[in-house]
């Protein structure tokens, strides 16, 4: 591991059936752990007491563009799973970085607790409750809309996105909104739409950002000069992400 821990390097924690999880490759890029050593100290882990496999670590498979249909085993594992992972990565850069996947899980799993949140029990035969019910709702349906009026792009904006075909790269977006291809990496890093996996050569979009529509994933394959065939893997904005992006900086500079 190296000396310095970088500060925008973030634990990736997902939700999955109202449970928080971690992705063993994640783990490995974070740790700066070879991920066939990581899943080599998560089978050991399994191999020792069985009732982890499918409870604490799930197994699974993924797909590489450089390697086709070939099938490679990553496993999702809980925050019990991670614990128990973990306590063989030493070291104080190792307790540091433990600590900060520790904090992404306390953040998930409050996000999920929310979330679970349901209202209370109403008796339908009284008009009381049910008139507070109905009132409630109303309440809600009003700052839904305000919501959506705040996410609808100003005409600038629209003006911005009609010029789009497609989704675009970043520097294109960039270009799209009218900054600089920096500030816009920057943004999209802090406000967590990208990261870059440790050792990665191209960035890659938060899965809730792709899920909500906002960004993509592209692979084309290049041909060389020489014949030869290279795959490559590109994060896109789609007009959607965009749209939210100009809104965004609409009222950063309304506001400024």
């Amino acid at each position: 591991m190296t000396d310095e821990i970088d500060p925008h390097r973030q634990p990736i924690v997902i939700a999955k059936d109202g449970e928080a999880f971690t992705n063993s490759r994640d783990v490995a890029a974070f740790f700066d752990k070879e991920h066939r050593n990581v899943l080599a100290a998560i089978d050991a882990l399994i191999a020792s007491e069985p009732k982890l496999g499918g409870a604490e670590f799930s197994a699974g498979v993924y797909t590489l563009p450089a390697t086709g249909a070939q099938e490679h085993r990553h496993y999702d594992m809980t925050r019990d799973g991670f614990s128990l992972l973990a306590m063989g990565f030493t070291g104080t850069k190792a307790l540091k970085w433990k600590l900060r996947y520790i904090e992404a899980f306390n953040i998930m799993e409050a996000e999920l607790r929310e979330r679970a949140k349901t209202g209370p029990m109403i008796d339908v035969n009284d008009p009381a409750q049910l008139r507070g019910l109905l009132l409630s709702y109303a309440d809600k349906a009003q700052a839904l809309k305000q919501q959506v009026d705040d996410l609808l792009p100003s005409k600038e904006a629209l003006e911005r996105i009609a010029e789009a075909d497609g989704s675009l790269c970043i520097t294109d977006a960039a270009k799209a909104l009218q900054m600089r291809p920096g500030d816009l990496f920057a943004f999209l890093r802090r406000e967590h739409w990208i990261y870059r996996r440790v050792g990665a050569a191209h960035d890659v979009g938060f899965q809730p950002k792709v899920n909500e529509g906002l960004l993509e994933h592209k692979v084309t394959t290049v041909t060389r000069p020489d014949g030869s065939e290279k795959i490559t893997e590109q994060v896109r904005v789609t007009p959607k992400g965009l749209a939210k992006l100009a809104t965004a900086f609409n009222g950063d500079k309304k506001a400024a």
